[in-house]
Protein backbone atom coordinates (compact mmCIF):
# COMPACT_ATOMS: atom_id res chain seq x y z
CA UNK A 1 0.00 0.00 0.00
CA UNK A 2 2.86 2.37 0.85
CA UNK A 3 4.63 1.69 -2.46
CA UNK A 4 1.39 2.12 -4.42
CA UNK A 5 0.69 5.45 -2.68
CA UNK A 6 4.17 6.69 -3.54
CA UNK A 7 3.63 5.75 -7.18
CA UNK A 8 0.26 7.55 -7.14
CA UNK A 9 1.88 10.62 -5.58
CA UNK A 10 4.47 10.94 -8.32
CA UNK A 11 2.29 9.80 -11.24
CA UNK A 12 -1.50 9.87 -10.64
CA UNK A 13 -2.30 7.92 -13.81
CA UNK A 14 -5.11 5.38 -14.38
CA UNK A 15 -2.55 2.59 -14.21
CA UNK A 16 -1.22 3.84 -10.88
CA UNK A 17 -4.80 4.13 -9.60
CA UNK A 18 -5.46 0.53 -10.55
CA UNK A 19 -2.40 -0.69 -8.67
CA UNK A 20 -3.29 1.45 -5.65
CA UNK A 21 -6.84 0.11 -5.57
CA UNK A 22 -5.53 -3.46 -5.87
CA UNK A 23 -3.22 -2.86 -2.90
CA UNK A 24 -6.17 -1.52 -0.89
CA UNK A 25 -8.20 -4.60 -1.79
CA UNK A 26 -5.40 -6.85 -0.53
CA UNK A 27 -5.21 -4.92 2.76
CA UNK A 28 -8.98 -5.28 3.25
CA UNK A 29 -9.16 -8.96 2.34
CA UNK A 30 -6.06 -9.94 4.35
CA UNK A 31 -7.65 -8.31 7.40
CA UNK A 32 -10.69 -10.58 7.04
CA UNK A 33 -12.98 -7.63 6.24
CA UNK A 34 -15.94 -7.78 3.90
CA UNK A 35 -15.21 -4.50 2.14
CA UNK A 36 -13.72 -1.06 2.42
CA UNK A 37 -13.96 2.41 0.96
CA UNK A 38 -11.25 5.07 1.30
CA UNK A 39 -11.63 8.66 0.14
CA UNK A 40 -8.32 10.58 0.26
CA UNK A 41 -8.58 14.36 0.04
CA UNK A 42 -5.28 15.75 1.32
CA UNK A 43 -3.39 18.11 -0.98
CA UNK A 44 -0.68 17.90 -2.17
CA UNK A 45 -1.71 14.25 -2.62
CA UNK A 46 -4.01 13.91 -5.60
CA UNK A 47 -7.56 13.16 -4.49
CA UNK A 48 -8.45 9.50 -4.90
CA UNK A 49 -11.33 7.08 -4.14
CA UNK A 50 -10.52 3.44 -3.38
CA UNK A 51 -13.05 0.61 -3.07
CA UNK A 52 -12.85 -3.06 -2.14
CA UNK A 53 -15.15 -6.04 -1.61
CA UNK A 54 -18.74 -5.30 -0.63
CA UNK A 55 -18.15 -1.53 -0.88
CA UNK A 56 -17.17 -1.60 -4.54
CA UNK A 57 -19.35 0.21 -7.05
CA UNK A 58 -21.14 3.55 -7.14
CA UNK A 59 -24.18 2.30 -5.22
CA UNK A 60 -22.22 0.98 -2.19
CA UNK A 61 -24.09 1.68 1.05
CA UNK A 62 -21.83 2.83 3.92
CA UNK A 63 -24.64 3.30 6.45
CA UNK A 64 -24.01 1.48 9.73
CA UNK A 65 -20.40 0.63 8.90
CA UNK A 66 -17.30 1.41 10.91
CA UNK A 67 -16.14 4.91 9.89
CA UNK A 68 -12.76 6.47 10.64
CA UNK A 69 -11.21 9.87 10.04
CA UNK A 70 -7.58 9.20 9.22
CA UNK A 71 -5.37 12.03 10.44
CA UNK A 72 -1.87 13.40 10.41
CA UNK A 73 -1.68 15.57 13.51
CA UNK A 74 -4.75 17.83 13.42
CA UNK A 75 -5.20 17.45 9.67
CA UNK A 76 -7.84 15.03 8.33
CA UNK A 77 -6.36 13.15 5.38
CA UNK A 78 -9.10 10.69 4.47
CA UNK A 79 -12.43 9.11 5.40
CA UNK A 80 -12.39 5.32 5.72
CA UNK A 81 -15.44 3.02 5.78
CA UNK A 82 -14.97 -0.67 6.66
CA UNK A 83 -17.44 -3.53 6.40
CA UNK A 84 -16.42 -5.89 9.18
CA UNK A 85 -18.22 -9.16 9.84
CA UNK A 86 -18.46 -10.06 13.54
CA UNK A 87 -15.68 -12.60 13.27
CA UNK A 88 -13.24 -9.92 12.11
CA UNK A 89 -14.06 -7.19 14.59
CA UNK A 90 -10.77 -7.65 16.42
CA UNK A 91 -8.74 -6.45 13.35
CA UNK A 92 -10.84 -3.49 12.20
CA UNK A 93 -9.18 -0.86 14.37
CA UNK A 94 -5.73 -2.28 13.64
CA UNK A 95 -6.44 -2.10 9.89
CA UNK A 96 -7.62 1.51 10.16
CA UNK A 97 -4.58 2.47 12.23
CA UNK A 98 -2.21 0.85 9.75
CA UNK A 99 -3.83 2.70 6.85
CA UNK A 100 -3.59 5.97 8.80
CA UNK A 101 0.15 5.45 9.35
CA UNK A 102 0.78 4.60 5.70
CA UNK A 103 -1.31 7.51 4.46
CA UNK A 104 0.32 9.95 6.91
CA UNK A 105 3.75 8.90 5.71
CA UNK A 106 2.75 9.39 2.06
CA UNK A 107 1.25 12.80 2.83
CA UNK A 108 4.31 14.01 4.74
CA UNK A 109 6.58 12.95 1.85
CA UNK A 110 4.30 14.75 -0.60
CA UNK A 111 4.29 17.87 1.58
CA UNK A 112 8.07 17.81 1.84
CA UNK A 113 8.32 17.50 -1.94
CA UNK A 114 5.84 20.32 -2.38
CA UNK A 115 7.80 22.54 0.01
CA UNK A 116 10.98 21.85 -1.95
CA UNK A 117 9.21 22.67 -5.22
CA UNK A 118 7.75 25.83 -3.70
CA UNK A 119 11.17 27.01 -2.54
CA UNK A 120 12.61 26.32 -5.98
CA UNK A 121 9.73 28.22 -7.60
CA UNK A 122 10.16 31.07 -5.12
CA UNK A 123 13.88 31.20 -5.85
CA UNK A 124 13.19 31.30 -9.60
CA UNK A 125 10.56 34.00 -9.17
CA UNK A 126 12.74 36.22 -6.98
CA UNK A 127 15.74 35.79 -9.24
CA UNK A 128 13.53 36.86 -12.13
CA UNK A 129 12.89 40.26 -10.54
CA UNK A 130 16.20 40.80 -8.77
CA UNK A 131 18.39 43.47 -10.30
CA UNK A 132 15.69 44.79 -12.69
CA UNK A 133 15.92 48.57 -12.33
CA UNK A 134 13.28 49.73 -14.78
CA UNK A 135 10.18 50.40 -12.66
CA UNK A 136 7.56 49.57 -15.30
CA UNK A 137 9.33 46.35 -16.21
CA UNK A 138 9.82 45.21 -12.61
CA UNK A 139 6.13 45.83 -11.82
CA UNK A 140 5.03 43.69 -14.76
CA UNK A 141 7.59 40.98 -13.95
CA UNK A 142 6.38 40.82 -10.34
CA UNK A 143 2.79 40.40 -11.51
CA UNK A 144 3.68 37.70 -14.03
CA UNK A 145 5.93 35.80 -11.63
CA UNK A 146 3.46 35.75 -8.73
CA UNK A 147 0.73 34.42 -11.02
CA UNK A 148 2.98 31.52 -12.00
CA UNK A 149 4.10 30.99 -8.41
CA UNK A 150 0.56 30.69 -7.00
CA UNK A 151 -0.90 28.87 -10.04
CA UNK A 152 -3.53 31.56 -10.53
CA UNK A 153 -5.43 32.31 -13.72
CA UNK A 154 -5.22 36.06 -13.12
CA UNK A 155 -2.97 38.33 -11.08
CA UNK A 156 -2.77 42.06 -10.47
CA UNK A 157 -0.46 44.45 -8.67
CA UNK A 158 -1.95 47.60 -7.23
CA UNK A 159 0.43 50.41 -6.25
CA UNK A 160 -1.09 52.69 -3.63
CA UNK A 161 -0.53 56.40 -2.93
CA UNK A 162 -0.08 58.13 0.41
CA UNK A 163 -3.84 58.03 1.09
CA UNK A 164 -4.10 54.33 0.24
CA UNK A 165 -5.76 54.87 -3.14
CA UNK A 166 -4.73 52.75 -6.12
CA UNK A 167 -2.56 54.86 -8.43
CA UNK A 168 -1.25 52.07 -10.69
CA UNK A 169 -2.78 48.71 -11.52
CA UNK A 170 -0.78 46.10 -13.44
CA UNK A 171 -2.43 42.88 -14.60
CA UNK A 172 -1.32 39.44 -15.77
CA UNK A 173 -3.45 36.82 -17.49
CA UNK A 174 -5.47 39.37 -19.47
CA UNK A 175 -4.68 40.31 -23.05
CA UNK A 176 -4.17 43.97 -23.86
CA UNK A 177 -7.49 44.06 -25.68
CA UNK A 178 -9.29 42.53 -22.69
CA UNK A 179 -7.65 45.04 -20.37
CA UNK A 180 -8.65 47.97 -22.56
CA UNK A 181 -12.27 46.79 -22.76
CA UNK A 182 -12.52 46.78 -18.96
CA UNK A 183 -11.76 50.51 -18.89
CA UNK A 184 -10.49 52.71 -16.06
CA UNK A 185 -8.38 51.56 -13.11
CA UNK A 186 -10.22 50.20 -10.07
CA UNK A 187 -10.91 52.81 -7.40
CA UNK A 188 -10.44 50.52 -4.40
CA UNK A 189 -14.11 49.88 -3.66
CA UNK A 190 -15.46 46.57 -2.38
CA UNK A 191 -13.04 43.77 -1.68
CA UNK A 192 -10.04 45.67 -3.06
CA UNK A 193 -10.74 48.39 -0.53
CA UNK A 194 -11.07 45.82 2.27
CA UNK A 195 -7.61 44.44 1.44
CA UNK A 196 -6.15 47.97 1.33
CA UNK A 197 -7.70 49.00 4.66
CA UNK A 198 -6.89 45.81 6.55
CA UNK A 199 -3.31 45.75 5.24
CA UNK A 200 -3.08 42.00 5.74
CA UNK A 201 -3.52 38.83 3.70
CA UNK A 202 -7.04 37.74 2.83
CA UNK A 203 -8.42 34.58 1.20
CA UNK A 204 -11.94 34.41 -0.20
CA UNK A 205 -13.78 31.37 -1.52
CA UNK A 206 -15.84 33.23 -4.13
CA UNK A 207 -15.72 36.96 -4.77
CA UNK A 208 -18.97 36.70 -6.73
CA UNK A 209 -20.92 35.79 -3.60
CA UNK A 210 -18.98 37.63 -0.91
CA UNK A 211 -21.21 40.29 0.75
CA UNK A 212 -18.37 42.85 0.66
CA UNK A 213 -18.10 42.77 -3.14
CA UNK A 214 -18.64 45.93 -5.17
CA UNK A 215 -19.16 44.20 -8.50
CA UNK A 216 -17.20 43.97 -11.73
CA UNK A 217 -17.42 46.54 -14.53
CA UNK A 218 -18.74 45.52 -17.95
CA UNK A 219 -16.46 43.25 -20.01
CA UNK A 220 -14.65 42.07 -16.85
CA UNK A 221 -14.05 38.29 -16.88
CA UNK A 222 -15.77 36.30 -14.12
CA UNK A 223 -13.54 35.56 -11.12
CA UNK A 224 -14.10 33.43 -8.05
CA UNK A 225 -11.38 32.41 -5.54
CA UNK A 226 -9.21 35.31 -4.37
CA UNK A 227 -5.94 35.76 -2.50
CA UNK A 228 -4.76 39.25 -1.54
CA UNK A 229 -1.38 40.00 0.04
CA UNK A 230 0.15 43.40 0.92
CA UNK A 231 3.58 44.56 -0.25
CA UNK A 232 5.69 46.69 2.05
CA UNK A 233 9.06 48.41 1.98
CA UNK A 234 10.90 50.29 4.71
CA UNK A 235 8.02 49.84 7.13
CA UNK A 236 5.32 51.30 4.91
CA UNK A 237 2.75 49.81 2.58
CA UNK A 238 3.40 50.37 -1.11
CA UNK A 239 0.99 48.02 -2.84
CA UNK A 240 -1.09 44.84 -2.96
CA UNK A 241 -0.91 41.58 -4.87
CA UNK A 242 -4.25 40.16 -6.00
CA UNK A 243 -4.58 36.60 -7.32
CA UNK A 244 -7.81 35.08 -8.57
CA UNK A 245 -9.04 31.70 -9.81
CA UNK A 246 -6.73 29.06 -8.41
CA UNK A 247 -5.82 26.49 -11.07
CA UNK A 248 -6.81 23.84 -11.83
CA UNK A 249 -9.61 24.66 -9.38
CA UNK A 250 -10.58 25.16 -5.76
CA UNK A 251 -9.47 27.77 -3.25
CA UNK A 252 -6.12 29.32 -2.47
CA UNK A 253 -4.57 27.61 0.55
CA UNK A 254 -2.58 28.67 3.57
CA UNK A 255 0.49 27.38 1.76
CA UNK A 256 -0.29 29.68 -1.20
CA UNK A 257 -0.69 32.60 1.19
CA UNK A 258 2.62 31.87 2.92
CA UNK A 259 4.46 31.51 -0.40
CA UNK A 260 3.06 34.74 -1.85
CA UNK A 261 3.86 36.61 1.37
CA UNK A 262 7.51 35.53 1.08
CA UNK A 263 7.56 36.64 -2.56
CA UNK A 264 5.98 39.96 -1.58
CA UNK A 265 8.99 40.71 0.65
CA UNK A 266 11.32 40.42 -2.33
CA UNK A 267 8.87 42.32 -4.52
CA UNK A 268 8.88 45.26 -2.11
CA UNK A 269 12.68 45.43 -2.23
CA UNK A 270 12.68 45.20 -6.04
CA UNK A 271 10.10 47.99 -6.35
CA UNK A 272 11.99 50.25 -3.95
CA UNK A 273 15.28 49.61 -5.76
CA UNK A 274 13.66 50.39 -9.10
CA UNK A 275 12.17 53.59 -7.71
CA UNK A 276 15.52 54.70 -6.32
CA UNK A 277 17.16 53.95 -9.64
CA UNK A 278 14.48 55.90 -11.49
CA UNK A 279 15.11 58.90 -9.26
CA UNK A 280 18.85 58.69 -9.90
CA UNK A 281 18.18 58.43 -13.62
CA UNK A 282 16.12 61.61 -13.58
CA UNK A 283 18.90 63.54 -11.84
CA UNK A 284 21.77 62.17 -13.92
CA UNK A 285 22.85 64.48 -16.75
CA UNK A 286 26.25 63.03 -17.64
CA UNK A 287 27.25 60.15 -19.87
CA UNK A 288 28.03 57.93 -16.87
CA UNK A 289 24.57 58.29 -15.26
CA UNK A 290 23.73 54.56 -15.19
CA UNK A 291 27.10 53.58 -13.74
CA UNK A 292 26.88 56.31 -11.13
CA UNK A 293 23.42 55.11 -10.07
CA UNK A 294 24.56 51.51 -9.68
CA UNK A 295 27.77 52.45 -7.90
CA UNK A 296 26.00 54.83 -5.55
CA UNK A 297 23.59 52.07 -4.58
CA UNK A 298 26.28 49.44 -4.24
CA UNK A 299 28.99 51.41 -2.52
CA UNK A 300 28.26 54.80 -1.04
CA UNK A 301 24.73 54.25 0.24
CA UNK A 302 25.77 50.99 1.89
CA UNK A 303 28.81 52.72 3.44
CA UNK A 304 26.68 55.54 4.88
CA UNK A 305 24.14 53.02 6.14
CA UNK A 306 26.95 51.12 7.87
CA UNK A 307 28.12 54.36 9.51
CA UNK A 308 24.60 54.92 10.83
CA UNK A 309 24.49 51.43 12.31
CA UNK A 310 27.86 51.93 14.00
CA UNK A 311 26.60 55.09 15.71
CA UNK A 312 23.29 53.74 16.99
CA UNK A 313 24.51 52.79 20.46
CA UNK A 314 27.08 55.58 20.84
CA UNK A 315 24.85 57.49 23.34
CA UNK A 316 24.95 54.50 25.72
CA UNK A 317 28.68 53.99 25.14
CA UNK A 318 29.42 57.62 26.00
CA UNK A 319 28.44 56.89 29.59
CA UNK A 320 29.67 53.31 29.85
CA UNK A 321 32.70 53.15 27.50
CA UNK A 322 33.71 56.68 26.49
CA UNK A 323 36.93 55.56 24.78
CA UNK A 324 35.03 53.15 22.54
CA UNK A 325 32.42 55.82 21.83
CA UNK A 326 35.15 58.29 20.85
CA UNK A 327 36.82 55.70 18.60
CA UNK A 328 33.55 54.92 16.86
CA UNK A 329 32.86 58.58 16.18
CA UNK A 330 36.36 59.03 14.76
CA UNK A 331 35.95 56.00 12.52
CA UNK A 332 32.55 57.31 11.40
CA UNK A 333 34.09 60.68 10.51
CA UNK A 334 36.79 58.93 8.45
CA UNK A 335 34.16 56.83 6.66
CA UNK A 336 32.00 59.86 5.90
CA UNK A 337 35.03 61.74 4.58
CA UNK A 338 35.70 58.82 2.24
CA UNK A 339 32.06 58.82 1.14
CA UNK A 340 32.25 62.55 0.42
CA UNK A 341 35.32 61.98 -1.74
CA UNK A 342 33.54 59.16 -3.57
CA UNK A 343 30.46 61.30 -4.16
CA UNK A 344 32.62 64.13 -5.49
CA UNK A 345 34.36 61.74 -7.86
CA UNK A 346 31.05 60.29 -9.04
CA UNK A 347 29.58 63.74 -9.68
CA UNK A 348 32.51 65.16 -11.57
CA UNK A 349 33.44 61.87 -13.20
CA UNK A 350 36.56 61.80 -15.33
CA UNK A 351 37.72 65.41 -15.21
CA UNK A 352 38.32 67.10 -18.58
CA UNK A 353 41.70 68.37 -17.42
CA UNK A 354 42.99 64.79 -17.37
CA UNK A 355 42.86 64.79 -21.16
CA UNK A 356 44.68 68.10 -21.27
CA UNK A 357 47.79 66.75 -19.59
CA UNK A 358 49.75 65.16 -22.42
CA UNK A 359 47.24 62.49 -23.40
CA UNK A 360 47.21 59.00 -21.90
CA UNK A 361 50.41 59.18 -19.87
CA UNK A 362 49.67 62.60 -18.40
CA UNK A 363 46.09 61.63 -17.66
CA UNK A 364 47.21 58.48 -15.85
CA UNK A 365 49.68 60.54 -13.82
CA UNK A 366 46.84 62.86 -12.74
CA UNK A 367 44.67 59.85 -11.88
CA UNK A 368 47.46 58.32 -9.81
CA UNK A 369 47.94 61.61 -7.91
CA UNK A 370 44.22 61.86 -7.21
CA UNK A 371 44.10 58.22 -6.11
CA UNK A 372 46.95 58.68 -3.62
CA UNK A 373 45.19 61.67 -2.07
CA UNK A 374 41.77 60.01 -1.80
CA UNK A 375 42.87 56.58 -0.59
CA UNK A 376 45.37 54.93 1.72
CA UNK A 377 46.85 52.92 -1.17
CA UNK A 378 50.14 53.88 -2.79
CA UNK A 379 50.13 53.53 -6.56
CA UNK A 380 53.12 53.53 -8.88
CA UNK A 381 53.01 54.59 -12.52
CA UNK A 382 55.31 52.92 -15.06
CA UNK A 383 55.09 54.34 -18.59
CA UNK A 384 58.49 53.27 -19.96
CA UNK A 385 58.71 56.57 -21.79
CA UNK A 386 55.62 55.66 -23.78
CA UNK A 387 54.72 58.04 -26.59
CA UNK A 388 50.98 58.50 -27.10
CA UNK A 389 50.67 61.80 -28.95
CA UNK A 390 49.18 60.03 -31.98
CA UNK A 391 46.40 58.28 -30.02
CA UNK A 392 42.84 59.47 -30.81
CA UNK A 393 41.62 61.66 -27.92
CA UNK A 394 38.35 59.73 -27.51
CA UNK A 395 40.26 56.44 -27.33
CA UNK A 396 42.50 57.96 -24.64
CA UNK A 397 39.36 58.93 -22.75
CA UNK A 398 38.07 55.35 -22.76
CA UNK A 399 41.41 53.99 -21.52
CA UNK A 400 41.51 56.59 -18.76
CA UNK A 401 37.96 55.67 -17.77
CA UNK A 402 38.96 51.99 -17.54
CA UNK A 403 41.97 52.93 -15.39
CA UNK A 404 39.81 55.08 -13.14
CA UNK A 405 37.28 52.27 -12.71
CA UNK A 406 40.06 49.82 -11.87
CA UNK A 407 41.55 52.20 -9.29
CA UNK A 408 38.09 52.75 -7.79
CA UNK A 409 37.69 48.98 -7.38
CA UNK A 410 41.09 48.79 -5.68
CA UNK A 411 40.09 51.50 -3.20
CA UNK A 412 36.67 50.04 -2.42
CA UNK A 413 37.12 46.28 -2.59
CA UNK A 414 40.72 45.06 -2.64
CA UNK A 415 42.05 46.04 0.82
CA UNK A 416 45.37 46.53 -0.96
CA UNK A 417 48.38 48.50 0.28
CA UNK A 418 50.10 48.83 -3.10
CA UNK A 419 48.93 49.35 -6.66
CA UNK A 420 50.56 49.98 -9.99
CA UNK A 421 49.78 51.10 -13.54
CA UNK A 422 51.98 49.88 -16.40
CA UNK A 423 51.62 51.38 -19.87
CA UNK A 424 53.42 50.32 -23.02
CA UNK A 425 52.82 51.97 -26.42
CA UNK A 426 54.41 50.16 -29.36
CA UNK A 427 53.92 50.04 -33.10
CA UNK A 428 51.70 47.00 -32.70
CA UNK A 429 49.46 47.89 -29.77
CA UNK A 430 48.84 49.97 -26.68
CA UNK A 431 48.70 47.94 -23.45
CA UNK A 432 47.79 48.99 -19.94
CA UNK A 433 47.96 46.88 -16.76
CA UNK A 434 46.40 48.02 -13.48
CA UNK A 435 47.36 45.72 -10.59
CA UNK A 436 47.19 45.53 -6.80
CA UNK A 437 48.39 43.33 -3.92
CA UNK A 438 44.93 43.02 -2.34
CA UNK A 439 42.72 40.12 -1.34
CA UNK A 440 41.77 39.22 -4.91
CA UNK A 441 38.60 37.39 -5.95
CA UNK A 442 37.29 34.62 -8.17
CA UNK A 443 36.52 36.20 -11.59
CA UNK A 444 34.29 33.23 -12.51
CA UNK A 445 32.03 33.58 -9.45
CA UNK A 446 28.62 35.24 -10.00
CA UNK A 447 28.66 38.92 -9.11
CA UNK A 448 26.01 40.41 -6.83
CA UNK A 449 23.42 42.94 -7.98
CA UNK A 450 25.00 46.36 -8.34
CA UNK A 451 28.63 45.18 -8.85
CA UNK A 452 29.11 46.81 -12.25
CA UNK A 453 32.79 47.77 -12.26
CA UNK A 454 33.99 44.88 -14.41
CA UNK A 455 30.91 45.16 -16.65
CA UNK A 456 31.67 48.85 -17.24
CA UNK A 457 35.31 48.14 -18.04
CA UNK A 458 34.45 45.34 -20.45
CA UNK A 459 31.93 47.56 -22.19
CA UNK A 460 34.47 50.34 -22.63
CA UNK A 461 37.13 47.93 -23.88
CA UNK A 462 34.72 46.41 -26.39
CA UNK A 463 33.75 49.85 -27.68
CA UNK A 464 37.36 50.52 -28.80
CA UNK A 465 38.14 47.00 -30.02
CA UNK A 466 40.38 46.22 -27.06
CA UNK A 467 40.97 42.93 -25.26
CA UNK A 468 40.33 43.06 -21.52
CA UNK A 469 41.62 40.29 -19.29
CA UNK A 470 41.04 39.89 -15.54
CA UNK A 471 43.64 37.88 -13.64
CA UNK A 472 42.84 37.29 -9.97
CA UNK A 473 42.36 34.69 -7.30
CA UNK A 474 41.56 34.95 -3.60
CA UNK A 475 44.60 36.08 -1.62
CA UNK A 476 46.80 36.99 -4.60
CA UNK A 477 45.66 40.40 -5.79
CA UNK A 478 44.22 41.41 -9.15
CA UNK A 479 45.53 42.42 -12.60
CA UNK A 480 43.38 44.22 -15.17
CA UNK A 481 45.01 43.96 -18.61
CA UNK A 482 43.82 46.04 -21.57
CA UNK A 483 45.39 45.72 -25.00
CA UNK A 484 44.36 47.76 -28.06
CA UNK A 485 45.85 46.66 -31.41
CA UNK A 486 47.01 49.53 -33.59
CA UNK A 487 44.83 48.33 -36.47
CA UNK A 488 41.77 48.59 -34.20
CA UNK A 489 42.80 52.15 -33.29
CA UNK A 490 43.04 53.12 -36.94
CA UNK A 491 39.65 51.63 -37.76
CA UNK A 492 38.09 53.16 -34.66
CA UNK A 493 39.53 56.60 -35.49
CA UNK A 494 38.15 56.47 -39.03
CA UNK A 495 34.68 55.44 -37.69
CA UNK A 496 34.81 58.34 -35.24
CA UNK A 497 35.84 60.81 -37.95
CA UNK A 498 39.27 61.51 -36.39
CA UNK A 499 41.06 60.90 -39.70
Amino acid sequence: MSEALEEWRTDPSPEAHGRLNAAFERVVSSSGLGGGQLHVDAPPLTEVELQAGTLSGDDADTAGLKTYKLRFGDRILAILHLDAPPAAMFSVDECARGLEIVLGSAWSRARAGQASDELAALDTATRGIAGVLDLDRVLQLITDRVRELAHARYAALGIVDQEGGIERFITSGLSRAERERIGALPRGHGLLGVIVRENGPIRIHDVATDPRRYGFPPHHPPMHSLLGVPIGAKGRSIGRLYLTDKMPGGDFTEDDERLVEMFALHAGIAIENARLHEQVQRLAIVEERERIGRDLHDGIIQSIYAVGLSLEDVPELMAEEPDEARARVERAIDSLDQSIRDIRNFIFGLRPELLEQAGLVGGLAALADEFRVNSMVDVELHTDEAQDADLPPDLVGQLLSIAREALSNIARHSRATQGSIHVDVTEGEVSMIVSDNGVGFDPTAPRGVGHQGLVNMRGRASSIGARLQVQSEPGFGTRIIVAVPRREMATWAVDRGDQ
